[in-house]
């Protein structure tokens, strides 16, 4: 699992996908949720600007990612 340091919560999850290089820009980001790959805590995530906060993982094309609060 992979680490995802943020600097403030929450942030939306087609910007997870995009701030991680997964997708090639933040319109594919869109596409790919929308289309029902992407997890969230194991649910089907489907809602492009959910929010997301420290603590949260998501799962798209084989990545697991782990949401943490990045300090200063």
């Amino acid at each position: 699992m992979m680490l995802v340091g943020i600097r403030e919560a929450p942030v939306e999850l087609y910007k997870i996908l995009k701030m991680e290089n997964l997708v090639a820009s933040g319109g594919e980001a869109k596409f790919m949720i929308a289309d029902g790959l992407v997890t969230v805590n194991g649910e089907i995530e489907t809602r492009k600007r959910k929010k997301i906060f420290p603590g949260d993982v998501v799962e798209f094309d084989g990545n697991k990612l782990q949401v943490i609060l990045e300090e200063g």
